[in-house]
This record gives C-alpha cells, sequence and structure tokens, in this order.
C-alpha cells in the first residue's frame, strides 16, 4: 500500500519531440547540452510537496475530488505522513525529478501544541533523509507555512501579538535548522498574510519594522548555523490579503534596502504572482536581475478569465521562452530552480494526471530554454538593445554617468551644441516578429 499508488505507471524517460508517447519527455534530455550546461543543470526543476500531494482537489465551492491512500485533506496522522512521504518520493523517482520543496506541514503528522510540532516535525524529517539518500532527490527549499493556522489571520511576523511573532520565530527557525539538516540549497519566506484586510486596523510602520526586524533575524540564524544557501523572499501583491508587503520584485528590493538586508536575501519570483503584480513574469525576472537579488523561480501560470493564483501548469512556449532568454541574460541560477509551484485541475483526478502535468510543464521549460539559447547565440536582439543605447558608452553619456557632467553642465551642452535630436524608432513589431521566429 506504501508505494502502490504510482506502482502501474513508468519511469519517464526521454523519447524525442516525434514521439507520441504521452508517458515519456518529448523536450526535456537531461543530459543535453545547452550554452555549455547540461538542460538538467540549467532548469533545476523541483516538483512541490503542497499543491501535489497536500492538497485535496477542493475549492471555495466544493470538497476535495482526490481519493489518495493518504487521503489529503482529512486529519494528518503519522501513518499518513510516512504514507504521503513514500508516494511522494515514488513519484519524484519516477519522474526523475532533481530535487523537491515543501513546507512544514506539507509533510509532517498534525500537532497541537508547540512540543508536538517540534517532535512531529523531527520525526518526517529524519525519515525524509533516508528518502533523499534513498533516491538522490535533493531539496531545492525548505520553508514553514505562516499563513494556514488560524493564529495567523492577521500575520505571522507582521502580527499584533509578539507571542503569535513567537510561534512564527519557532516554525522558521525549525524549518530553517530542517533545510540545513536535508542540505537544501534555498530556504523561502512567502509571507501570504504579511499585509492587511483592511487599513482601518493596520500601523503600517509598525508592521513594517516587525516584518524587517524578523527577515534580520532569519538571516542571523542562518549565519549561526552555517547555513550555505540563499534565503529568498516570494513576491505577491494580495491573496489571500488585500494588500501584502511584498507586492513584486522592487517593491523588496526596497524593503530589503530599507532595512539594510539587500546583499543578504534575494526573490523566489512566481510567475501567477507576477501577473497578478500587474507585471509580465519575463518583467519581473529582468527587474530581480537588474538588482542584483534574483533567486529562484515559482513555476506556474493563471488564467487570464479568472482575477485569482489559479497556480496551473505553464504551457505557452513564447511566454516561457522571453522569461529563459532574461533567465539566461543574468546568468542562470546559482542556488535557484525552477520549482512547479502547480496544481492539477480538480477534474484531473488520477495518479496519471500528476505525471501528464509535470511532464508538461518540464518539457515547456525544455523547449523554452533551447529557443531562449537559439536567440541569444543568434545576437540580433542583443546587438539591437546595445545599439540603441550606444550613446551612452561615447564620451558625453559617460560624463553624465560618471558625475563629470552636473545638471547644468549637461544642459549647457545641449544649448552649446544647438542639439536638436531627432526620436529613433524602437522597431517593436520587428523584434516580435523576431522572437516569434524562433518560437
Amino acid at each position: 500500500m506504501l508505494m502502490s499508488y504510482f506502482a502501474d505507471l513508468p519511469t519517464i524517460q526521454y523519447d524525442g519531440p516525434e514521439s507520441r508517447n504521452p508517458l515519456a519527455f518529448h523536450w526535456y534530455d537531461a543530459n543535453r547540452n545547452v550554452m555549455g550546461k547540461t538542460m538538467r543543470e540549467h532548469l533545476r526543476w523541483a516538483i512541490c510537496y503542497w499543491h501535489s500531494f497536500a492538497w485535496a482537489g477542493s475549492d471555495v465551492f466544493g470538497a476535495g475530488t482526490f481519493e489518495r491512500p493518504w487521503a489529503p485533506g482529512q486529519p494528518v496522522t503519522p501513518e499518513r505522513a510516512q504514507i504521503k512521504l513514500n508516494a511522494a518520493f515514488d513519484f519524484f523517482a519516477k519522474m526523475q525529478a532533481p530535487f523537491f520543496c515543501f513546507h512544514d506541514v506539507d509533510a509532517m503528522a498534525d500537532y497541537e501544541t508547540i512540543g508536538e510540532y517540534s517532535n512531529n516535525l523531527a520525526t518526517i524529517v529524519q525519515a525524509m533523509e533516508g528518502k533523499i539518500a534513498e533516491t538522490g532527490v535533493e531539496l531545492l527549499w525548505g520553508t514553514a507555512n505562516l499563513f494556514g493556522h488560524p493564529r495567523y489571520a492577521a500575520g505571522a511576523a507582521t502580527n499584533p501579538e509578539p507571542e503569535i511573532f513567537a510561534w512564527a520565530a519557532h516554525q522558521v527557525r525549525s524549518m530553517l535548522e530542517a533545510t540545513h539538516r536535508l542540505k537544501g540549497a534555498n530556504y523561502v519566506l512567502w509571507g501570504g498574510r504579511e499585509g492587511y484586510d483592511t487599513i482601518l486596523n493596520t500601523n503600517l510602520a509598525r508592521e513594517m519594522d516587525q516584518l524587517g526586524r524578523f527577515m534580520s533575524m532569519v538571516v542571523e540564524h542562518k549565519h549561526k548555523i552555517g547555513f550555505a544557501g540563499a534565503i529568498l523572499i516570494e513576491p505577491k501583491p494580495h491573496e489571500p490579503t488585500k494588500h501584502q508587503y511584498d507586492r513584486d520584485a522592487a517593491t523588496v528590493f526596497g524593503f530589503l534596502k530599507r532595512y539594510g538586508l539587500e546583499n543578504e536575501i534575494k526573490v523566489n519570483i512566481e510567475a501567477n504572482h507576477a501577473t497578478l503584480a500587474g507585471n509580465s513574469f519575463e518583467h519581473e525576472i529582468a527587474t530581480a536581475n537588474a538588482l542584483g537579488i534574483m533567486g529562484s523561480i515559482d513555476m506556474n501560470r493563471g488564467d487570464p478569465q479568472n482575477g485569482w493564483d489559479t497556480d496551473q501548469f505553464p504551457n505557452n512556449v513564447p511566454e516561457m521562452t522571453l522569461a529563459l532568454y532574461h533567465l539566461l541574460k543574468g546568468g542562470g541560477f546559482t542556488t535557484g530552480g525552477f520549482n512547479f509551484d502547480a496544481k492539477v485541475r480538480r477534474q484531473s483526478m488520477d495518479a496519471e494526471d500528476l505525471f501528464h502535468a509535470h511532464i508538461g510543464g518540464v518539457d515547456v521549460l525544455a523547449r523554452s530554454l533551447v529557443n531562449a539559447a537559439a536567440i541569444i547565440e543568434d545576437g540580433t536582439l542583443d546587438h539591437f538593445v546595445a545599439e540603441r543605447y550606444a550613446g551612452w558608452n561615447d564620451a558625453f553619456g559617460q560624463n553624465i554617468l560618471t558625475g563629470a557632467l552636473d545638471l547644468a553642465g549637461t544642459a549647457d551642452h545641449a544649448v552649446f551644441s544647438n542639439s536638436n535630436p531627432k526620436a529613433v524608432s524602437g522597431r517593436q513589431e520587428f523584434l516580435e516578429n523576431l522572437i516569434n521566429n524562433f518560437c
């Protein structure tokens, strides 16, 4: 029973683009070399524990539709936690996934007291350590769920009650140490309720200072225990709260700068969160690159006909090509990777559906990686952008940027040269056609 849920399904292999086998990769060839690295090294993709194994297939209008041996959505006993763990690692292995990710409560048995929390987490982490050794699947990142329990209705680090702040500190300390023990590459903080539902009862300055102190404490503990991985913040503008303080990559950078953490914390960008913030996915990656805080990516998509975070698997190769282009231009991942923070649809109830979803997502990333590399190797786009800004490399442009010219001196240049510059075409349509030619 512990290993039977996926017993009838094969280990997923690479069959190539011409194959019609739905249980095979068609574009993801793990050892294929792209720009000096294998696809596996570029993508560093991970399966998430929460959507794939903890979600019951429920929504706000209906109960769970998934019938799994570990009974997602039901009270998690130690026995069910172990069944879930065995099934999860069986799935990771059959998908040949390099990595996985999890929250504390995704994997462990339920608890009532802080002592039970600590004991139950320790039990599952020990079991997980054995599974990692057995399968070779590594931990991309760990995190603590600081939004699900009723105690966090008014936030965790931003809660008006310091006792709740302390509970959150215990969870984060425990999971940061667990991630370190499991040799995780990163630790993620998602502030799902670090914001407000109404500004009427909210002290913004107080809450941001609390959040800044909490982040500083996490960084301090990281160094204290010798955790070498990255600390990441996952931006999102709203939902479940009306407003969250970690709205997008630029907002996060401003927050980090204010509290002196810009060299200690990076971002874990989510595609669906980017679009909820009114940004494109590639904009968030390019912004994180520009600010030096690019860390990791939660890979999913939203639905333009829905106004909420639908967490669907990616299926748009041209969109992902642009995302991979900007990722590669920024140097690619170091400790980060692509975590599939995505869930099968509520009507996709079979074990096989989990395979189809992840196969499709991985293939979209692999195909987009090849396209993005081809765009970079072609050089037309990069050359166009370089030429567009070429004037800033000349003496006059450099004198402005270095401070050799002040405002008056720059203005005088325009006067003395009798300047009458003309606008130059941005060639947007040409560039859009260029990208489409690679997709």
